[in-house]
């Protein structure tokens, strides 16, 4: 496994997968938004998945055990991308997992349109503002600034390879929400499905999963019940434990 870092790596698991990930406090380490994304997403059995901002590859790699699907993932930073290639070797799942390093706003000069059958996307969350602080670390600002893409180059390119029925979900910040309904609809994407997380019981949203349908009708939006991370002793609550341990 040594052979498979670089200087400053490290491999974390996610037991509740069983599944292993190259990680660097130094450019990326996926957060907790990668596994609600992974959890909430209604993946199919079959068919081709693609994973937007695909990271070092956690949403991808947490998917792989709940479907049989060919899984892509995209990431536009190299040393992301290679880091995510890794864990793929890593976790023997060369058969069902590829990253690509790529342009999202490219994404037809590697995936067909109509093709896809369903999309994750665990994009940055913060307008890219001229006077707005970013991190000084490279990898984390584009990670986390709309920097290179915009809400809508995701679904400009999302509804361009999704097949008709096909569906993409997201997580973001609740106070982008109007941002992303907007952005949907624009593209023909019919939101479906919005969850909204909580850090605690009586703390407001933090963040939010929405899943939308390539030319769905647009009535039948449901929204599901809260998910609380924390309880009051500051520790995981049982559903946010088992996403991560597995159940006991």
């Amino acid at each position: 496994m040594d052979h498979l870092l670089q200087e400053g790596e490290r491999i974390d698991q996610l037991v509740a997968q069983g599944v292993q990930i190259i990680q660097s406090p130094d450019v990326f380490s996926f957060s907790l938004d990668a596994v609600l994304l992974a959890h909430f997403a209604s993946i199919p059995k079959r068919g081709t998945i693609i994973d937007f901002c695909s990271g070092n590859g956690a949403v991808a790699l947490f998917m792989s055990p709940r479907t049989q699907a060919t899984i892509v993932g995209i990431e536009l930073q190299d040393r992301l991308a290679d880091m995510g290639k890794r864990s793929i070797i890593l976790n023997q799942l060369e058969n069902q997992l590829e990253m690509k390093q790529l342009d999202i706003k490219e994404i037809t000069t590697e995936i067909n349109s109509d093709s896809v059958d369903f999309i994750t996307c665990n994009p940055p969350y913060f307008k890219e503002q001229p006077n707005s602080k970013k991190n000084p670390n490279p990898y984390y600002a584009i990670a986390r600034h709309e920097i290179h893409l915009q809400l809508d180059d995701v679904f400009n390119s999302a509804s361009k390879i999704l097949k008709m029925n096909g569906k993409i979900a997201m997580v973001h910040r609740p106070d982008r929400l109007m941002d992303i309904l907007d952005s949907m609809r624009r593209h023909r994407i019919a939101p479906k499905r919005i969850q909204f997380i909580y850090p605690k019981e009586h703390k407001e949203a933090n963040t939010i999963l929405i899943e939308g349908i390539k030319d769905g009708k647009t009535d039948g939006l449901k929204i599901l019940p809260p998910l609380y991370v924390y309880g009051e002793d500051n520790q995981y609550l049982p559903v946010i434990k088992e996403m991560l341990h597995g159940s006991n």
